[in-house]
């Protein structure tokens, strides 16, 4: 800062040090701007090179093992024909017993005085499995 009894009386010079601290003001503002840019812009998360070549290793170790598998699985596609899995994703078989079970509200009055109806239900079947009881029997010898 220029202190006010250093400032000339001359308006051409006072011209001269308005244009030159503007010039200044804008260089400052272009470099704030620049500083904000790199610290918050969407650049800011930088990173190490080194990481990029971690990056490509993976990928590389990666595409190094797809194609072990494809080779793997090729040499097994010859060995056997493929077949499809035979799974049962339906209903359950019809002999297996079946317990139905209704869950229903206990009063199907409303506390306004309506009465509710059924909106919808769901359906499903459950297998359960009931483990094996294992029985021992003794003799003894008379």
């Amino acid at each position: 800062m220029i202190a006010a009894a250093e400032l000339p009386d001359d308006i051409d010079a006072l011209k001269a040090i308005i244009l030159a601290q503007q010039e200044e003001n804008a260089r400052l503002e272009t470099l704030v701007a620049a500083f904000r840019q790199a610290l918050f812009g969407r650049k800011s998360e930088k990173c190490d090179p080194d990481q990029y070549e971690l990056a490509l290793e993976d990928i590389e170790t990666g595409i190094a093992s797809l194609h072990a598998a494809g080779d793997a699985n090729e040499a097994l596609s010859r060995t056997r024909s493929p077949r499809p899995r035979k799974a049962n994703r339906g209903a359950l078989p019809k002999h297996l017993p079946r317990i139905e079970e209704v869950i229903e509200p206990r009063d199907t009055t409303c506390s306004c005085g309506a009465r509710r109806h059924v909106i919808g239900e769901d359906v499903s079947e459950r297998l359960d499995v009931i483990p094996a009881a294992v029985s021992m029997s003794y003799r003894f010898a008379t």
